[in-house]
């Protein structure tokens, strides 16, 4: 199948052949981030001064819905580990960023976005579900994340929004060796297994001022919102054009009534990409936030009308384990992107908030 954008050949043919034991948990969860490691992805976007390969967001979308039309498990960790990279190239902690960032872009150590519950909570949709109170010169950190991704086992860090001592906000870089940081087994999902997703406690975790990645969430969440949900989008994009075009493959076996349908999601696709790709490079959704949750919205139904129409252009064969096994993922993978946070619901409640429609993007 041709991507969009190419992919190194040796992580296009692990990829292929892992793509069903990443979802089903056959691989082990260790492997995957060193693997596009290797590949350099996780230095796209980011400055060359810094160790990166310079470009923009919109290449770092690419990238990930390059892999996520592979391995939407695999892109999922793409994207939760370059979201945690990019919370260090946007902060005003130099400090923090030069010690993690050679770490991260070389896979040695995986970063976790536990940023779900702020981005919720900007939307007025949750309570910040972590709290600090001060200890001399630093702070103590107590709550839960119950849900977050790339939570290697080898080691990682999480960015977590923090209710402060004076009850303002501020999103904190946590270490997985800190004393107090417990987290539970991987989360018996029904896909997407290989991805590291577990929960997280802190009991009295202690943190310096040098582990702060923003000390105004309120300010800074907003800014960095653009890349957190524009990342996410790719896995949509990534899946959406892999369930099209073996949709038009199976359709040229006399599944003719379908090319409209066919048609319509692809200029969707393509419509709402582009929409996506110019707010990104014109910063416009930080000023204008709903523009980007209905891009999401809309980039979510569009995978999920792509792999039912690549089930009826395919037929029964999607129903035998052998041939249908592609579809079956797929089928599971889409399930999925109404659900990670922020979940479709949600977005459109905050849509619905606002007084702004949740129709779509173009």
């Amino acid at each position: 199948m041709t991507l969009t954008a190419p992919l190194p050949a040796p992580l296009t043919s692990w990829l292929d052949q892992a793509a069903a034991g990443l979802d089903t948990g056959a691989v082990a969860p260790g492997d995957l981030l060193p693997r596009l490691a290797a590949a350099d992805l996780f230095r796209i976007g980011a400055p060359e001064g810094l160790g990166g390969a310079g470009g923009t967001a919109a290449d770092v979308v690419e990238a990930i819905a390059a892999v996520s039309e592979r391995s939407l498990a695999a892109g999922f960790v793409f994207w939760g580990h370059r979201a945690f990279i990019e919370y260090l190239l946007q902060s005003p902690n130099a400090a923090l960023r030069d010690r993690l960032l050679p770490d991260l872009l070389d896979g040695r150590i995986a970063g976790a976005t536990g940023l779900s519950n702020a981005m919720k909570f900007l939307a007025g949709l949750e309570e910040l579900q972590v709290s600090a109170r001060a200890d001399g010169d630093g702070l103590r950190l107590d709550g839960k994340l119950p849900w977050v991704t790339n939570l290697r086992a080898e080691g990682f860090h999480v960015a977590a929004a923090v209710a402060g001592p004076d009850g303002r906000p501020f999103v904190a870089s946590v270490a997985y060796d800190r004393a107090g940081v417990t987290r539970s087994p991987d989360l018996d999902l029904i896909a997407l297994r290989s991805t590291s997703t577990a929960a997280l406690k802190l009991d009295d975790v202690a943190i310096g001022a040098d582990e702060v990645i923003a000390s105004d969430a309120l300010d800074w969440c907003p800014k960095v919102r653009p890349a957190f949900l524009g990342f996410q989008i790719g896995m949509s994009i990534g899946l959406a054009r892999r369930a099209l075009a073996e949709a038009r493959e199976a359709a040229g076996a006399g599944r003719h009534a379908l090319g409209t349908e066919l048609d319509d999601a692809a200029v969707r696709l393509q419509a709402a990409t582009d929409a996506l790709r110019k707010g990104l490079a014109d910063a416009a959704f930080v000023a204008r936030p709903a523009d980007l949750f209905r891009i999401r919205i809309a980039l979510a139904e569009v995978a999920n009308d792509a792999v039912g129409l690549e089930l009826q252009a395919s037929g029964g064969k999607c129903y035998l384990t052998g041939p249908g096994e592609g579809f079956a993922r797929r089928w599971r993978e889409a399930a999925f992107l109404p659900v990670i946070t922020p979940s479709l619901v949600q977005l459109k409640a905050a849509l619905a908030a606002q007084g702004a429609p949740a129709g779509r993007a173009a």
